[in-house]
């Protein structure tokens, strides 16, 4: 199975697949059928099945999947049975925050640089699930990455450095970018960028609240 050709809207729903895998291995599940997958992960059996299908065949008809077995297949799709070494360019709250989660160590990744371009952090000791990093100067990014082995970079920065930062990370070799920053970033083909933009999603939330205030009332006269 290659995995370019797997739908990219297909591996955006596999981390939930696996989160909620993993949560039935908690549970002593040895075996989930597709049914209690999408129960757990919120969406329908039709789309499970036709998500894993594209992994090749896995599952028994009419019995369901082995949790351990579909557990290391996904993590082998998405690449995650080896760790992945990333850095936080930016120590500031944002950044700092992303340094104390777990859930980066337990699904495989390292923190193994972090960056910053103020002279009072650089050299601060910061603690990560993996152990203490010392923050290390903006101007030291391209020998910080190459020498760390860094291959995801995650960018805290400010807005307007952010495009500044992409582009001196992939000259050092950066091939991910997971971009925190409300900026599109620009950068060359096989470079893989996530865009998170906590604003944007709490956009989206306002027009549901807004949505579900003005059906409201409607709602109510429909009834009466």
């Amino acid at each position: 199975m290659e995995r370019q050709n797997v739908p990219q809207t297909t591996i955006q729903r596999l981390p939930a697949y696996l989160r909620c895998l993993l949560q039935a291995q908690e549970q002593r599940m040895p075996v989930v059928n597709s049914v209690e997958l999408a129960e757990m992960c919120g969406t329908n059996a039709a789309q499970v099945r036709k998500d894993l299908s594209y992994l090749g065949e896995l599952g028994t008809r009419g019995i369901g999947y082995d949790v351990k077995a579909l557990i290391a297949h996904i993590s082998s799709v998405l690449g995650i049975t080896e760790r992945r070494r990333a850095a936080v360019i930016g120590y500031g709250r944002f950044g700092g925050a992303l340094l104390g989660y777990s859930g980066f160590a337990e699904r495989g990744f390292e923190i193994v640089a972090v960056v910053d371009a103020d002279p009072a952090k650089v050299g601060t000791l910061v603690r990560t699930p993996s152990g203490e990093i010392a923050v290390s100067a903006i101007d030291d990014l391209e020998r910080v990455m190459q020498e760390a082995g860094v291959e995801i970079a995650i960018l805290a920065t400010p807005a307007s450095v952010t495009q500044d930062m992409a582009d001196r990370l992939v000259a050092a070799g950066v091939r991910a970018i997971l971009n925190l920053a409300p900026v599109r970033l620009v950068v060359p083909e096989g470079i893989a960028v996530r865009q998170v933009c906590l604003s944007t999603d709490l956009q989206v939330l306002s027009f549901h609240l807004a949505q579900n205030a003005q059906d409201g009332p409607e709602g109510a006269d429909e009834q009466e």
